[in-house]
């Protein structure tokens, strides 16, 4: 079975991945085979596995703002910007959000979620293609929700200056609408100022430094490396390191991209990352842990290190994100089993 992967295409800012196929020598196992012992069976899941964050995707499918809103009053800090960010990946969410403030203009929360929303809506206009496939007609809609979220997030941010949610999600719409580096960098360091260790704004500056996104592979690992070393021993910013090497493996071409990720500096510089955040005894199993476990594992198996991938496939326990392995296929559940059962198969 191969590994599917999808690659940046090169045409700039913003561009894609496109799929195709990627093997490695682990032993196979046939596609009807059961999972490895200890191994829970993939799975998604947007609410990290609390009940109480899938009631709210419940009540932001329906609607019921009512019900929602309370929730979201009662969270702080970065929980208010976990759960916002949440909600704000449910589908037609903008529908009742925008008739909501029609009536309630002056609902800062209310007005927060629109504008997250807004930036997720717009990602869904353009859609994941290539930038040259994107049609104009997507374009136009992609920065006309983009134009919305801007709007709505700054209003939030003068409103409640302590926030860090308006400032995380206007990290995003700055990438999107390619507002440049100073903008980028302002509202990072507006971000951090609020949540010094936020992994979600951490990780979209990073992604602001890449190659695809105008910067460099250096300005990149110099920027993820040096955050880690900053951070306290059992930070999950160490996953920084592994999400660089990813994204510097995807823009190479055929051949040079497993035998970077394969090197032994690339590996050596996975090692220290993992064991100074997740395999590290401060490592706390915070919400979001398993996004971190999630991209050490994929990296360790693609770097030939199924040892070390199998620690961390162990404790995931079939607990799946969508990132990174939509990298590798359009089912994150399909990549991430192939890459386990590979991993686990060939340790026993």
């Amino acid at each position: 079975m191969p590994l599917f992967r999808r690659r940046s295409g090169g045409e700039g800012a913003g561009d894609r991945a496109e799929r195709r196929g990627f093997g490695f020598g682990l032993g196979r196992r046939g596609a009807g085979s059961p999972a490895p012992a200890g191994g829970g069976e993939p799975r998604l899941d947007p609410a990290y596995g609390d009940e109480s964050v899938r009631l709210m995707l419940r009540q932001a499918a329906a609607g019921d703002w009512a019900a929602l809103r309370p929730a979201l009053a009662a969270a702080e800090g970065e929980e208010l910007t976990f759960l916002v960010g949440a909600m704000s990946d449910v589908p037609r969410v903008e529908q009742w959000t925008s008739r909501a403030l029609a009536g309630a203009p002056d609902d800062t929360l209310l007005l927060l979620l629109s504008g997250a929303r807004q930036i997720a809506w717009g990602w869904e206009a353009r859609t994941g293609a290539r930038a040259k496939d994107v049609t104009e007609e997507r374009w136009k809609a992609f920065h006309k929700r983009l134009d919305t979220a801007e709007e709505q997030l700054l209003e939030v941010a003068e409103r409640e200056p302590s926030w860090h949610a308006p400032w995380r999600f206007l990290q995003t719409s700055a990438l999107g609408a390619s507002l440049g580096p100073e903008v980028a960098t302002c509202r990072f360091e507006a971000a951090v100022r609020r949540a010094p260790r936020n992994s979600a704004s951490h990780w979209v500056r990073l992604q602001q430094l890449s190659a695809k996104w105008g910067g460099s592979h250096e300005e990149m690992h110099a920027f993820a490396r040096s955050t880690m070393l900053a951070a306290p021993e059992g930070s999950h910013l160490g996953e920084l390191v592994a999400v660089a090497h990813l994204e510097h493996w995807l823009a190479l071409p055929d051949g040079e991209d497993r035998a970077y990720l394969t090197s032994p500096a690339v590996v050596a510089g996975l090692q220290e990352a993992a064991f100074r955040s997740v395999l590290h005894p401060a490592f706390e199993p915070a919400r979001g842990w398993q996004g971190s476990f999630n991209t050490f594992a994929m990296a360790f198996s693609l770097a030939d290190q199924p040892k070390t991938a199998r620690l961390l496939f162990e404790a995931l326990d079939g607990f799946v994100t969508e990132a990174p392995w939509h990298y590798l296929s359009g089912d994150p559940v399909k990549a991430f089993r192939v890459h386990r059962d590979r991993c686990t198969s060939y340790w026993r």
